[in-house]
């Protein structure tokens, strides 16, 4: 058993080793979950949380990468939350976008940890909000949490950051793509990335006629500018950290941030509970309360919606 009270305290000062072992307490479901959840609580809540998503092959590991460099360059503290595609075997994860992103490896300003789905859909993983309270409460100014770009199920990210940042690319269907996919309606900014390539102007078109034929705005609502980038080379990144800056002062002015953590909260709460409650009606099967439903079920007595209330009643009086 780890001293939570000494990790957090290390991971205060900075120290990326009590870092790392708080989340992977946090990945693993560990029996001091509840302890490290209850030391964070109170020092979390000041870090800026900006989600990325996409399709595959926009670019978003190296549009995190240059994000954190632009990040840096205002000496804002980073981290980096890359969930990557499990392995259907270990469960761990198959990319390991800190490979990719290494020329920020020796910056003690900047802390990454890639995190597997373990075959969570909607593009994070499940204990990715437990994982951005760590990133939180040991002084990250900025936490950027870069999706597995998985198409239609990723629009997950939109619950879990302040601010959505959707990339695109030209020549890859992405009009189409952001169509099917409902990624219309999360981006708080979008990003046309490669805009060296052909194609980069038009894309840029398309979306903005795309997002024009969505909901009326009210004077005063948050329309979502596009940004052209060139992220391998660093070009557009000032203007997409000013834009997001804009969306984030926008929020701050109406409430709109404090009601999106609110709702945040809202949602881990009942993921929480609903995912004990799973547990303790896995622990039923074999159980004679749970036979003993199924037989009145079979025999007529019953329908399943009441059998479903009386053991739901029985669970929560146990």
């Amino acid at each position: 058993m780890q001293d939570v009270s000494t990790l957090v305290a290390q991971a205060r000062e900075g120290r990326p080793r009590a870092v790392a072992r708080l989340i992977s307490l946090v990945e693993g479901a560990s029996p001091q979950l509840r302890e490290v959840m209850a030391a964070l609580a109170p020092l979390a809540g000041n870090a800026y949380v900006v989600g990325l998503t996409g399709s595959p092959g926009v670019g978003k590991s190296t549009s995190t990468s240059a994000l954190v460099t632009a990040y840096r360059k205002q000496d804002k503290r980073v981290g980096v939350l890359a969930v990557d595609p499990s392995s259907p075997f270990s469960g761990g994860a198959l990319l390991g976008d800190r490979v990719r992103m290494s020329e920020h490896a020796s910056d003690p300003g900047v802390y990454i940890r890639s995190m597997a789905t373990r075959g969570h859909l909607g593009g994070l993983a499940w204990a990715a909000p437990q994982a951005i309270r760590v990133l939180d409460a040991a002084g990250c100014d900025v936490i950027l949490v870069e999706t597995v770009g998985v198409g239609q199920s990723e629009v997950e990210i939109a619950s879990q950051a302040d601010t959505s940042v959707v990339l695109l690319a030209p020549g890859m269907g992405d009009g189409i793509q952001a169509a099917k996919a409902g990624i219309l309606e999360i981006g708080d900014v979008y990003v046309v990335n490669k805009a060296d390539r052909d194609g980069a102007d038009a894309t840029a078109r398309e979306l903005n006629h795309m997002l024009g034929l969505g909901e009326a705005r009210a004077p005063g609502d948050w329309r979502p500018p596009i940004v052209k980038t060139v992220a391998a080379r660093g070009e557009g990144m000032d203007e997409v950290v000013e834009a997001l800056e804009k969306h984030r002062a926008w929020m701050e002015e109406r409430g709109v941030l404090a009601e999106r953590r609110m709702a945040r909260a809202a949602r881990e709460v009942e993921t929480i509970a609903v995912t004990a409650l799973r547990e303790r009606i896995g622990d039923l099967h074999g159980d004679r309360r749970l036979g003993a439903l199924a037989e009145r079920i079979v025999a007529g007595e019953l329908d399943p919606y009441r059998a479903a209330d009386e053991l739901v009643a029985g669970l929560t009086e146990g």
